[in-house]
């Protein structure tokens, strides 16, 4: 049982640092081409949205409307893979624990 409590406090620890390096980390979410950029922590906080000039067509705002979501879409799955990729080895863990993760 105290090894099993060791090993739960090392995963806690390793979690801990996990979730610290997600904070830290920065990601970013283009679509079309660069036209517009988001950045976003490891963590899923927006943090910027950069919009290049010729994206902006007044007659078609709809594009852009578009764009936008693209960029935003792309950032939050870069948070996603790198979520995985900071985690996945933890939840690993887990499982060689005998819980049911």
């Amino acid at each position: 049982m105290q090894q099993l409590m060791k090993q739960a406090q090392k995963m806690q620890a390793q979690l801990a640092s996990a979730q610290a390096a997600l904070a830290e980390a920065e990601v970013t979410g283009t679509a079309g081409g660069g036209l517009v950029t988001v950045k976003m922590t490891g963590s899923g906080e927006f943090r910027s949205i950069s919009i290049d000039p010729k994206a902006v067509d007044p007659e078609d705002v709809e594009t852009l409307e578009d764009l936008v979501a693209a960029a935003f879409t792309n950032a939050a799955d870069e948070v996603r893979k790198l979520t995985e990729q900071k985690m996945g080895p933890l939840s690993a863990g887990l499982g060689g624990m005998g819980l049911p993760f």
